[in-house]
């Protein structure tokens, strides 16, 4: 297709991008839905399953992908390890590992039962948390400013990180040997790049970049976006999952531009993403979602919500048992019902059962419906048990060992 072709379907998603955040504005005064669900809905819409007016495009499909991509560089840029320990990150890990096991035993059931083909994607959806598509809620709600923040950091990035590895491990046909060797050679390489990027600091080289961060060359977003397409490449070339790549460069992004500047600069990639290319990977799923093969046997409709409650049961009930003598009753209920919110990653991984055929098509369409459900219910439902956010409260957060 071509770009002209290409065109009045980018001009739909443009329309429904702006669109979305009026419509999430509006919703607040009865309940509030998350900007992300609104341009899921805004997409399936327009999609062909209903008013049939967007076509495919190769165009819009990569920049969808792309969009993606930015999102879990974004992601990536959330990443602070001081934060992450102070919101104790090793129960992060823990309770993860063990959603994993509770994860894939669920997906081993299922399959008994004849109701997926394989377990492992299945249960590869019930692991994540969607920190990408929480971000700007929690933002805008003003928690990550609170004692509660780092918290809920450390959580959402390790619920987001560990899919990401598990994917790019688990989800290939290469001797599992190979795969293990292939990416500890990235992560060497990105331990490298992040060294470089805490390390290496001249000057001079600093008073250039800041000379160049409001003129028209845009220099610092250059090389961030530069290294996003770098690691991407060499993940790529490692054959493992682009969004490694892509969540490692937000990483090693946010160490190179700690500093004065960092808010201004974190501002600038924010609005490339967010104000462009984010909204087109979430209306473009609304645009590809399956509703035929969700509705088209009424009895399949009720995995939506069979699988919003795995959700909880999953990665919910590890958190709430691996956190609950460090937070108190409202946290500790706000950040179980908080970690069971996923949605990107699930879009991607069931998108890869689909092509592996390892999937059906109505078992992808209710994973993604009940992700679309979770993260327009858990966030309200998480965000009532906290008090008024203050970003110098310390809203009863328990500084208790962290020891396991």
């Amino acid at each position: 297709m071509t770009v002209s072709q290409a065109v009045p379907t980018l001009l739909l998603i443009g329309i429904a991008a702006v669109l979305a955040p009026i419509l999430a504005d509006l919703s607040r005064r009865f309940v509030p839905v998350p900007e992300v669900v609104i341009e899921i809905i805004l997409g399936i819409i327009i999609g062909p399953y209903v008013l049939a007016l967007t076509h495919p495009s190769s165009i819009i499909s990569a920049l969808s992908d792309l969009g993606l991509t930015y999102l879990m560089f974004l992601a990536g840029t959330e990443l602070d390890l001081g934060k992450m320990r102070e919101g104790h990150m090793n129960r992060a890990i823990t309770s993860w590992l063990a959603t994993l096991a509770i994860a894939l035993g669920v997906g081993a059931i299922l399959q008994g039962t004849g109701l997926v083909i394989d377990e492992v994607i299945v249960g590869l959806c019930l692991t994540t948390t969607a920190l990408g598509t929480l971000l700007p809620i929690l933002r805008d709600a003003g928690v990550l400013k609170t004692s509660f923040g780092p918290t809920i950091l450390s959580v959402g990035s390790i619920g987001e990180f560990g899919p990401i590895v598990a994917v790019a491990v688990v989800l290939t046909n290469r001797d599992p040997r190979v795969t293990f060797l292939l990416l500890a050679v990235f992560v060497v390489a990105a331990v490298v790049a992040a060294l470089l990027a805490t390390q290496v600091h001249p000057p001079r080289l600093v008073a250039y970049l800041r000379r160049h961060l409001d003129s028209s060359s845009q220099l610092p977003v250059r090389i961030s976006v530069t290294l996003v397409v770098l690691l991407v490449w060499l993940t790529l070339k490692l054959s493992l999952d682009v969004l490694l790549g892509a969540f490692a460069a937000g990483v090693v992004v946010r160490l190179f531009i700690r500093g004065e500047d960092s808010e201004e600069i974190t501002s600038k990639l924010e609005a490339i993403g967010f104000g462009f290319l984010i909204p087109i990977f979430f209306i473009d799923s609304g645009i590809n979602f399956d509703l035929h093969a969700l509705i088209h046997v009424p009895k399949d409709l009720l995995l939506v919500p069979l699988f919003t409650v795995l959700f909880l049961v999953t990665r919910g009930l590890p958190t709430f048992l691996f956190f609950r003598r460090v937070l108190d009753s409202a946290q500790l209920k706000a950040l179980t019902v908080m970690s069971a919110a996923g949605l990107p990653l699930i879009v991607v991984i069931t998108s890869i059962g689909l092509q592996e055929h390892r999937m059906r098509p109505q078992i992808a369409a209710a994973l993604i419906a009940a992700g679309m459900l979770s993260v327009l219910i858990y966030p309200i439902v998480a965000l009532r048990q906290l008090p008024a956010a203050s970003p110098t409260g310390d809203e009863g957060h328990h500084e208790m060992n962290d020891d396991l």
